[in-house]
């Protein structure tokens, strides 16, 4: 009896856990990534949530494992990739005036997770156990230290209910009931058209004390650039001209804001920022790239997808890949409307043959550079680039350039940017199974199982933003998803303003030559200043609390799970604002009711107190582990 209990594993209240948990932070992802253009690993928040509920609930269903927890978290993580790969390219259709359906988007999520998961099952041995040594996975082996540590014991795991709370309650503050400024902005004197401006916004303290504070810093330097520097210089040209720097603008620079200069010119510099430093990262991964497609191909051959029988080393049948990545490429093809609307049957399987192509690619590609540089690190908005810049010349080629064209091309860019972020997400879960005894086919069925709910949320999510904040405001600036746009826009109809794009690629590239990571700068350099400096106050909160101890920021930390609370917390609240004022039928206010001089000090005493949190759960776990 006592080893059944032990080796409980796939149980209806793991995945109840698990598909809960999923929902819920795939949603906070989705309003996250739409804001900031980047998603946080969710594996370790749902496996400590997981841990604390099993045994707060223990006297009504019995004392969780540890197995039964890794599912739980396996399950959750699902939700990541899908919300990634869906935030990172549905918005541009919103841009088009091509709204897609609940069903489209709902659909194309799930393709792409079925893809990425089906894909990822041959090449677990390779990856996971015969390279065992030479592929860290280093969130996986995380998560597997911390679902050790929390199952033995939980000190600690309140603190991400407690910014689960304190996120939510900021949320409502500045959202829902519009008490308090949701910025601070400050004119720098003596500079034409120069501020810089502070978000409140705890989600984005939470983003910036993840990240650590060099790449906050970094992403920092960008929107200084983009503020001091590029819209001064715009409006001091701009100002001495009697006609607007492009023809096609009727509004003079010198009439413009701050907002507008950066709408109409700045985006364009960052987009083309980002593309340059998104397609270097791929060049720069090419050797890995192709040395893991040599070795995966090569691991095959030589029987390593050969059949075992130890449950610890069990996988899903091959038949289920067959008729997983089958089904896929049928969707596509067949199923009205789910890809370039009323396109003809050519173009679509020219779709969906491309899907196949580049989702199988860069599921190996994905799932191998992750064991070596983490998940955070994983280039895919980059694959994506590479995949919508091949798909758009093909149908440039063949003269398929109409609205439907670059519909088809961006649904393509969906399914493969899912797939390979399912890829990476997967083999970190392996990696932690592998760590802790798991058997591999029910994780490997546990993703399906997240996939197939996770991707109704996240659909609704996604319908439910775009009808209240708009895709591309400030609000929610999608800035991934404008990304993809301008690159499908520029292949197929050349209607860009080139000069503003290549300017961007020049600046990325310099940055990439001074030794920064171009991603990050170029973010920074497209977002505005008033999304990164947030961020970086978080990275200075984990600056000083790194100065203080070394092990007061790890993974395990409660700093970390508070700023994960935060993130849950205010993504959770921003989506329940965005439905209250659907239902409505209005849009959030402009306007905070405490203006002039008391209501940015509150803003600021807002922030200041997010920070406390954040120094008070990560000395206060510190504290625990020495005491």
């Amino acid at each position: 009896m006592t080893n059944q209990l032990e080796t409980a594993e796939f149980t209806v209240k793991a995945v109840i856990a698990g598909v809960v948990f999923g929902v819920v932070f795939g949603m906070a992802n989705a309003y996250l990534g739409l804001r900031v253009g980047m998603t946080v690993s969710t594996s370790i928040p749902i496996a400590v949530l997981t841990v604390a509920l099993f045994k707060a609930g223990a006297w009504f269903w019995g004392r969780g494992t540890l197995l039964e927890a890794n599912i739980a978290q396996t399950i959750g993580s699902a939700s990541t990739s899908l919300a990634s790969g869906t935030i990172f390219t549905i918005p541009a259709l919103f841009l088009w005036n091509i709204v897609p359906g609940f069903y489209q988007i709902a659909g194309l999520a799930l393709l792409g997770g079925i893809l990425g998961v089906c894909a990822m099952i041959p090449l677990r041995r390779l990856l996971i156990v015969k390279a065992h040594d030479e592929l860290p996975y280093p969130e996986g082996t995380a998560c597997a230290e911390v679902l050790r540590a929390t199952v033995s014991e939980l000190k600690g795991s309140h603190w991400i209910f407690i910014g689960l709370g304190a996120g939510f309650a900021a949320k409502l503050i500045l959202g829902l009931l519009a008490l308090i400024p949701s910025d601070v902005t400050l004119a720098i004197p003596g500079i034409t058209k120069a501020e810089v401006a502070l978000e409140v916004a705890p989600a984005l303290l939470a983003v910036g004390y993840i990240l650590g504070y060099r790449q906050s810093a970094i992403m920092l330097a960008g929107g200084l650039v983009s503020s001091l520097c590029l819209i001064p210089l715009i409006a001091a040209i701009g100002g001495h001209l009697d006609a607007p720097l492009f023809p096609e603008l009727k509004l003079l620079v010198r009439d413009m804001s701050v907002g507008q200069l950066w709408g109409r010119y700045v985006r364009y510099i960052g987009a083309g920022a980002v593309a340059a430093a998104g397609i270097v990262t791929v060049i720069r991964s090419a050797p890995t790239m192709v040395s893991s497609l040599r070795a995966v191909v090569g691991g095959m051959r030589n029987g390593a997808g050969a059949a075992r029988h130890e449950r610890t080393d069990h996988d899903l049948p091959g038949s289920v890949i067959i008729a997983g990545v089958s089904i896929v490429v049928a969707s596509l093809i067949f199923v009205p409307g789910l890809i370039g609307g009323n396109m003809a049957a050519v173009p679509r399987t020219v779709a969906a043959l491309g899907v196949a192509l580049f989702g199988m690619m860069f599921v190996a590609v994905s799932a191998r550079i992750v064991g070596l540089i983490g998940v955070s690190s994983n280039p895919v908005s980059g694959m994506t680039l590479v995949t919508l810049l091949a798909i758009s010349g093909i149908f440039a080629a063949l003269g398929w350039v109409d609205s439907m064209a670059r519909a088809a091309v961006l649904t393509v860019g969906t399914v493969v940017c899912i797939a390979a972020s399912k890829a990476g997400d997967i083999s970190q879960d392996l990696k932690t199974g592998y760590l802790v005894g798991a058997t591999p086919a029910r994780q490997q069925f546990g993703q399906l199982i997240g996939a197939s709910v996770a991707c109704w949320a996240i659909a609704g999510t996604m319908i439910l933003l775009g009808r209240t904040y708009t895709f591309g405001s400030a609000e929610l600036p999608a800035p991934q998803a404008t990304l993809m746009k301008t690159v499908i826009e520029g292949v197929l109809s050349g209607q860009l303003p080139w000069e503003l794009v290549s300017t961007g690629a020049g600046l990325a590239v310099c940055a990439l030559l001074a030794g920064l990571p171009g991603l990050p700068f170029a973010i920074g350099l497209y977002l505005p200043i008033s999304s990164m400096t947030p961020i970086f106050v978080g990275g200075l909160v984990r600056r000083f609390i790194d100065s203080r101890s070394k092990k007061a920021a790890d993974e395990s930390n409660p700093g970390i799970l508070c700023a994960s609370g935060f993130i849950a917390g205010e993504g959770i609240c921003g989506i329940i604002v965005a439905g209250v004022f659907a239902g409505l039928k209005r849009k959030p206010p402009e306007e905070a009711l405490m203006g002039g001089s008391i209501g940015p000090l509150l803003s600021l005493a807002l922030v200041a107190v997010a920070c406390w949190l954040l120094v008070r759960a990560a000395h206060g776990g510190e504290s625990r582990r020495t005491a």
